[in-house]
């Protein structure tokens, strides 16, 4: 094992051990309980975006244009290939842990707008998953954060598109919201023909104090740790390739197949 690989697992292990500490803070300060799923309508940040739904739509019809040179999700963040390692979970990046893609943001403006709205808003990004696709359980990183979907795409039927929080199944609808705690055991299955893809955002938990002061501080050294730093040097490098393929794209003739 390299010194490299060494300080990075030792950093990973320290800051899960820090982070289960943290998370019973984070548990008695909720403003908001911690139940497996939210009601939407408990954030006034999911209207506007509900309402906007189409408009969002649109600007995932043109990406999807290029939908097999998006990175794959272990692409650009490396830790989840224990849960995928083939190209049926695509994603495109606007933020992640605060850190702006500025590129998609460039060619997504007005879903960049709709989320730099979004109050505590630290990830942003188009999640879409393919037909067949089965994304096995597994817990979300800190509870600090809630995790929100947008329906944008969602194939019939819908009862076989589907995600479990917990002992919770629920489908997705298009331009309706879940809004649920990732730090729940959850797995999502596409088991249709068609592309599943939301809006997918992470938000900061509604806390009391002084549990709103911690979780600030551990959503800061997140953002700071390896693991965020490597997604971002993933993800620049991929965005270089779309460059080129869309540069390419606008200079092919109409009509002509890409």
């Amino acid at each position: 094992m390299g010194v490299n690989e060494g300080i990075y697992r030792l950093t990973v292990d320290v800051g899960v051990r820090i982070i289960k500490q943290v998370e019973r803070v984070i548990t008695w300060g909720s403003k908001v309980g911690n139940p497996a799923f939210f009601t939407p309508d408990q954030f006034s940040w999911v209207q506007p975006l509900e309402a906007n739904w189409s408009v969002i739509r649109r600007e995932l019809d043109a990406m999807l244009k290029f939908r097999e040179t998006l990175p794959n999700f272990q692409d650009i963040s490396t830790d989840q290939r224990a849960l995928t390692t083939d190209d049926h979970w695509k994603t495109l990046f606007f933020y992640a842990y605060g850190i702006k893609a500025e590129g998609n943001c460039k060619r997504c403006p007005e879903t960049t707008r709709l989320v730099e709205a979004v109050p505590g808003m630290t990830t942003a990004l188009f999640s879409i998953i393919s037909a067949g696709k089965h994304i096995p359980a597994h817990r979300g990183p800190f509870k600090g954060v809630l995790r929100y979907h947008l329906g944008l795409l969602v194939p019939e039927p819908r009862d076989r598109c589907r995600i479990r929080v917990g002992t919770e199944v629920r489908h997705w609808e298009e331009g309706r919201s879940l809004v649920f705690d990732d730090t729940y055991e959850h797995e999502v299955w596409n088991d249709t023909e068609g592309l599943r893809a939301v809006l997918f955002l992470d938000v900061v938990r509604p806390l009391r104090f002084p549990a709103s002061i911690i979780n600030r501080c551990i959503l800061f050294l997140i953002a700071h740790s390896p693991f965020v730093k490597d997604g971002v040097q993933n993800y620049k490098a991929w965005e270089q390739k779309l460059d080129a393929v869309m540069n390419a794209g606008s200079r092919v003739p109409p009509g002509t197949a890409l």
